[in-house]
């Protein structure tokens, strides 16, 4: 197909303050995950597409599917909607001990 650029699991960008590979940061109210380190201003990929291991919330998750926002305040995934951003979703359920989930991104369009 000639207008067809990439697949999009990954982008390039910028962010004001510096980034560290796997670590989660909000840009433009999307959930990226740093490829790579980089300082502040610096370019660099990020993947918003895909299954990854982030930090949670200690809450229970009993099914795949359920919506998942980023707590912002906490750098943590969390089931609660109020005052955070829609991410994605459970990929795999989880024990409310368990600190880390898999978590499906859905990019914001």
């Amino acid at each position: 197909m000639k207008n067809f650029v990439q697949e999009g699991n990954s982008l390039d960008y910028v962010h004001d303050a510096a980034v560290k590979a796997g670590v989660p940061v909000l840009i433009n109210g999307i959930l990226v995950i740093p490829a790579t380190n980089a300082a502040a201003g610096q370019t660099f990929s990020g993947w918003i597409a895909g299954v990854y291991k982030l930090p949670c919330q200690a809450q229970a998750w009993a099914q795949n599917g359920l919506a998942l926002y980023w707590d912002a305040a906490n750098s943590r995934v969390t089931t609660t909607a109020a005052g955070n951003t829609k991410i994605g979703m459970t990929a795999a359920p989880k024990a409310a001990a368990d600190v880390v989930g898999n978590v499906k991104l859905l990019p914001a369009v």
